[in-house]
């Protein structure tokens, strides 16, 4: 499929009351393009997504208050380690982000894919 024939829409989703993986599987399907009957793995073909009021998005059971995120900076004591809680003060917009980006393939279209991704509080 040729650049100039995709068709690319706009979806809004609204993440109020919506368990987080949900919304996470829900967005990742669209950005991908997956829903499409013309999908192949070759043909990045997704859509845009909306997300809005993301400070609303429902957490289950005690992940709120136990996951954790880890990253490290390569720097000497640069581990860092914040609860979901932590980072949810912090901008909401980053732990939705976050579930989509740990949905996306692990190949160089993921980074592509997930600037088609916006989401509001």
């Amino acid at each position: 499929m040729p650049k100039a024939k995709i068709q690319r829409q706009t979806h809004t989703i609204d993440a109020a009351g919506v368990p987080l993986g949900r919304l996470a599987t829900k967005v990742a399907l669209l950005l991908r393009g997956k829903e499409r009957a013309s999908f192949r793995f070759d043909v990045d073909a997704g859509d845009f997504v909306n997300v809005i009021n993301a400070t609303k998005v429902k957490f289950t059971g005690k992940k709120f208050t136990d996951k954790k995120y880890f990253w490290h900076s390569f720097y000497p004591g640069g581990a860092k380690q914040p609860t979901v809680e932590q980072l949810f003060e912090k901008s909401p917009e980053k732990v939705i982000w976050k579930a989509v980006w740990g949905m996306l393939p692990n190949n160089r279209t993921r980074k592509k894919i997930i600037k088609r991704l916006k989401t509001s509080k």
